[in-house]
């Protein structure tokens, strides 16, 4: 967790306590990676950039997805290869994705990586290189 930088105002779509569904492609999109690839691909945009990667959900039950959420309309520039599974607004229906308040009792969804006012969403580009770097 970035603990480094905090934001001067909250972004409109987290709420203020507990947790929430957002509908994917309005304020954001997002890209799903479950399990221990999730896990890597998140550590490993972490690394790269200084622990600055941008905004990450990570979900504590399931398939312990993570989610990395991106600039709207920008998750169908790239081809994920799977398992990684890009959450947009399309024609073909709708995908929410489960976003926790910056502070309180959120489980089962927590902050891997918060938003930040310098870095409000992940990089589309420098993700698609990560999952693709840790599926060699």
């Amino acid at each position: 967790m970035n603990l480094r930088k905090s934001l001067d105002s909250v972004p409109s779509w987290v709420p203020a306590s507990g947790h929430a569904l957002r509908h994917a492609g309005v304020h954001f999109d997002a890209v799903r990676i479950g399990g221990f690839l999730g896990e890597d691909v998140a550590y490993r945009l972490m690394e790269f950039t200084d622990f600055q990667a941008g905004p990450i959900v990570r979900e504590a039950t399931g398939e312990k997805n993570h989610y990395f959420l991106l600039p709207p309309q920008t998750a169908a520039a790239h081809a994920w290869p799977a398992p990684a599974r890009a959450l947009s607004r399309n024609g073909r229906g709708q995908a929410f994705v489960g976003i926790p308040a910056l502070h309180g009792v959120t489980w089962p969804l927590d902050w891997r990586s918060r938003p930040t006012i310098e870095d409000p969403f992940v990089e589309a580009e420098l993700l698609h290189q990560m999952v693709k770097c840790a599926l060699r």
